[in-house]
């Protein structure tokens, strides 16, 4: 599992005497067999024309004795001497891509880092809950508690209130122990998640005792809840995982949904916004963007100024000569380190119209 501290890393490096290969995999041997993927690998390499032996080695040699499968997804980076090598298995499988330039290619793990940090998991029914928190799709911590169980009671039996008929004094009676095993189990589930940086949590059960149990959920906890599904208490961790993760694909979906809109429409009344490849390599380089956003895949040739990092699609449009910039195959890219780099996000954004018709690159500025 990749931290921050290790992206930083990659941000950082640069290959002064050759180029790194970046490997992207989706390593999941639910669908296919190791031998199927390692194939597939070496099929990537040819189409982006690695012919860089060392590093290309390295990478065939970590597959086949150094990784062990058992994650859906890899991200690989290995230099062009053999020197530079990192690997990070991943909770969450990636789309298989191959890229080769001087600096590791970043975008997809910058992705994984902003959208499946620190979330967790809340199964709840009337007697009790258990507690997950995740990293990366990763499991981090699990706890639960148990209240009092919810006794049915026959029609007639049981205490019965002054006026009723037997038996709903039993029903008030269990709804009163269901609703205080609710309510300390929100308590449990405050204490558990207190001091850990969540940023969405997803509530399980049945309909009617979630809708319960959330308004009895602080409010702190109550504002990071980004979903909720069906599952029955006893449900593996495994499908715990699964369906959270499911859960969290599509609210990211919908978050970059509205991203897109709100950029768009800041870009239409000429807010703090650009859209366009131009315009966004030069607030770039302005180290005026908050939020890059980009189409998954979105690449372009450019130029760079090493010494004050100035990035240029068109050189007509450059203060600078072709003579005084370094050509790169992929300024996209560069724009993403840069960015990352001054402290702001980069979205990638998969199959997005507006976006597309936009020119699949803009930015959301801080001034």
């Amino acid at each position: 599992m990749i931290t921050q501290e290790e992206l930083q890393e990659l941000l950082a490096y640069q290959s002064k005497n050759g180029v790194v290969i970046s490997l992207y995999l989706d390593s999941d041997t639910a669908h296919e067999n190791t031998e199927t993927i390692k194939h597939q690998v070496k099929s990537m390499m040819r189409a982006a024309e690695v012919d860089h032996e060392k590093a290309a080695a390295a990478i065939e040699q970590y597959l086949d004795l150094g990784y062990d499968w058992s994650t859906p997804g890899v991200a690989v980076f290995s230099g062009h001497d053999g020197t530079f090598f990192r690997a990070y298995p991943t909770a969450v499988a990636f789309r298989n891509r191959v890229r080769v330039g001087h600096k590791p290619y970043v975008k997809p793990l910058a992705h994984l880092i902003d959208f499946y940090a620190h979330y967790g998991v809340i199964l709840v029914d009337r007697v009790g809950g258990r507690f997950f928190e995740y990293h990366l799709g990763e499991l981090q911590a699990i706890d639960g508690v148990m209240g009092e169980e919810v006794h049915k009671l026959k029609q007639g039996s049981g205490s019965s209130a002054v006026g009723m008929r037997g038996g709903m004094g039993g029903a008030r009676h269990e709804e009163e122990v269901a609703h205080r095993n609710l309510r300390e189990t929100a308590a449990a589930a405050a204490h558990f998640f207190h001091g850990k940086p969540i940023r969405r949590l997803f509530l399980a059960g049945t309909s009617e005792t979630v809708a319960e149990f959330r308004e009895l959920l602080p409010k702190q906890l109550q504002s990071c809840i980004a979903g909720t599904f069906a599952m029955d208490m006893n449900a593996g961790e495994h499908e715990v995982r699964k369906q959270s993760l499911r859960l969290l694909q599509e609210a990211n979906a919908e978050r970059e949904e509205k991203l897109v809109e709100s950029w768009a429409s800041t870009v239409a009344r000429g807010g703090t916004a650009v859209a366009g490849l131009d315009d966004t390599l030069q607030a770039v380089s302005e180290r005026r963007v908050q939020t890059l956003i980009l189409s998954d895949g979105y690449r372009f040739p450019g130029y760079v100024d090493e010494t004050s990092s100035f990035l240029v699609a068109n050189l007509a449009k450059s203060p600078l000569g072709a003579d005084q910039l370094t050509a790169v195959a992929d300024v996209v890219d560069a724009a993403c380190a840069i960015t990352l780099d001054s402290g702001g996000h980069v979205e990638v954004i998969r199959e997005n119209p507006k976006l597309e018709g936009h020119g699949r690159i803009g930015a959301l500025l801080r001034y």
